[in-house]
Formats: C-alpha cells, sequence, structure tokens
C-alpha cells in the first residue's frame, strides 16, 4: 500500500507494529511424577522460533529437549531452577526455572537485547494468565520476566479402523475429533499425526495407517475427554472394528516406539498390543464388538510426536515386489 502523507507513516508507526507482534498461545503440560513440563509456544512469525531453539536450548539447564513444528517450539523442561550464563549471539537467552504454583505454571525467562523483549509479546498470548516483568530488556540490556499459564495434562489418543472399502477416513474423522475437543472448552488441540503401519496386512481398509492425536487437556477434564471421544466415535464411525487407546503422559515409551515400528514391518497381534497398554497404562477402549482396531490405536501412540519416521516404512518394506 502506498502512503501517501504523514498521517499514513503516523499510523504504521513501531508501536503499531509493536503490539500486533505477539505469541499467539502458550501452553505448558505437566508430569509431576516426572518432574518434567512441556512449554508449546506459538511464535509470532513463520519460522522465527529457529533461532530461539537453538539458543534457549544451548542455554538452560533446566532444558531437556526441544524442537519446533513452523513457527510453534516444543520445550522439555524440568521443574527446577538454573543459572544462565547469557553470552552474545552464543547464548543470548534462555529459561532459568519452571515450577508449579497454586495450579499454575510458572516460566522465568531471560535474554539479552531483543531476546529480552520475548515476555512483552507473550502477555497477550491465549491461555496466558500473567506476564510479569521482572528487569525490562531490548538494546543492549538484559531483559527477564515470568509467565504464567494454567496447569494442563497431555493426552495422546490413538484411533484406528473408522472407515470401510466402501466410505470415510480415518484421518478426516480423527481431525474432527481434535476440532470438537477444543471447541467444548476441554483444552487444546496440538497435533494430528498419521502413522503408516504394515502395508501387506490383509485386513486393511485401503493405506493401512492410524491415526494419534495429541491434547492439552485441563485436569478437570482429563478422564471425561475418554467418553466424549467414545461417544463421538460410536456416532461417526462407519466400521465395527473401531478403537481408541490414550495415553496419558508428555513423552511415549521405549517400548510403545519398538511396538509402533514392528506393526510397520510386519503383522502384530491384538495380544501383543494389549501387553504394551498394560505396561504403559494406555487405556484401550473397544467401540463395538470386533477388536481390530486395537493394533492400530496402539501402535499410533508410540511415533505421535516423530512426524517423519511416522509416515515412513522400513527400506526392505518398500522394497519388496510383494507389496
Amino acid at each position: 500500500m502506498r502512503l501517501d502523507n504523514n498521517k499514513d507513516m503516523e499510523e504504521k508507526s513501531l508501536g503499531d507494529t509493536k503490539e500486533n507482534t505477539t505469541y499467539k498461545r502458550i501452553i505448558a503440560m505437566v508430569d509431576e511424577g516426572l518432574g518434567v513440563i512441556e512449554l508449546v509456544e506459538e511464535h509470532p512469525c513463520p519460522n522465527g522460533s529457529q533461532w530461539l531453539i537453538y539458543q534457549y536450548e544451548r542455554t538452560s539447564p533446566i532444558i531437556i529437549s526441544a524442537w519446533r513444528e513452523g513457527n510453534v517450539h516444543h520445550f522439555i523442561l524440568k521443574i527446577d531452577k538454573g543459572t544462565l550464563n547469557l553470552i552474545p549471539s552464543l547464548a543470548a537467552a534462555g529459561i532459568e526455572e519452571a515450577y508449579i504454583k497454586d495450579g499454575n505454571v510458572h516460566i522465568l525467562y531471560a535474554g539479552l537485547a531483543g531476546a529480552g523483549v520475548g515476555i512483552e509479546l507473550r502477555k497477550n498470548a491465549e491461555n496466558v494468565i500473567d506476564a510479569i516483568i521482572l528487569e525490562k530488556g531490548g538494546g543492549s540490556k538484559l531483559g527477564r520476566g515470568m509467565v504464567i499459564t494454567p496447569k494442563m495434562e497431555k493426552l495422546i489418543v490413538g484411533i484406528d479402523d473408522t472407515d470401510t472399502k466402501e466410505e470415510g477416513a480415518t484421518w478426516v474423522l480423527a481431525d474432527e475429533i481434535g476440532r470438537y475437543i477444543e471447541k467444548k472448552g476441554f483444552g487444546y488441540y496440538i497435533d494430528h499425526t498419521i502413522v503408516q503401519l504394515y502395508p501387506g496386512n490383509p485386513k486393511k481398509t485401503q493405506n493401512c495407517v492410524s491415526i494419534a492425536l495429541t491434547f492439552a487437556i485441563f485436569p478437570k477434564y482429563k478422564y471425561r475427554v475418554k467418553e466424549v471421544i467414545k461417544n463421538y466415535l460410536m456416532e461417526k464411525s462407519l466400521s465395527d472394528k473401531t478403537a481408541m487407546a490414550i495415553y496419558y503422559g508428555i513423552t511415549p515409551s521405549k517400548s510403545m516406539k519398538i511396538f509402533t515400528n514392528k506393526a510397520k514391518e510386519g503383522m502384530v497381534s491384538v495380544e501383543g498390543a494389549l501387553a504394551v497398554a498394560a505396561r504403559n497404562n494406555i487405556d484401550v477402549i473397544k467401540i463395538f464388538k470386533e477388536e481390530e482396531g486395537i493394533v492400530g490405536a496402539v501402535a499410533a501412540l508410540g511415533l505421535a510426536e516423530h512426524h517423519d519416521i511416522a509416515s515412513k516404512l522400513p527400506e526392505d518394506i518398500i522394497k519388496s515386489k510383494k507389496l
């Protein structure tokens, strides 16, 4: 747009731009048993979070791991406190502390120069209760501040066998469910992963995939969500083999990942799926009388956060002339 006068220039001032530059959503999911928090932040810029991921992970002793998906970044944090040795360009920003108080999650950030402005940009994000500036950053100054969000819990839901050879698509119905859960106010629909399973399965519908949905749920709705999804599947599924499986935890276990990989390589049994479920406190729900969907529902969980691997098959399966 052409700016023809000083008034237009004033309307496009840095103040207006700064006001519109804000984190969109911040979520903190807690596993107090393991002493960890998964912090999920939707950065204002399309891919600006890569710099932040690099800096935070190098700088912060309490960060166990970090990754991003587009402009959404994830941090697995210890519920703990650490000392930051901030160095311009090399270690410019980080997270000093993460703790739970009065049912809320408190995250203490610090950063140099522009990295110190981040607290101001987080205060208007969805799901943020408060953002407190302790030291105002910007320029060459250090900035420190606290962001407070509600304590939430993580649910990963595996779903399989909702379609038939004539109609339907499990990934579409699963996405509908994710949106419905968020619309009802139970929490946030974070992720939808299509997990490719063994294509030689003689009972497959077509592409032989199952779906993992990831949610951040307010604790009071933790178990209600199971019934809501179950009822939704009972009403909408086109198959009598439908099943769902729910994992209540931050990170799927090694045994869950191994089972998913086995389900990519060949046929696995319902009994094997139920054994993995029992070992990991996974809640398995058979929607109708048939139980074939249990395998795919449990298998969907293991690689819910490993999208590249989830979508692939082993090379020997791809090269096999039998498929």
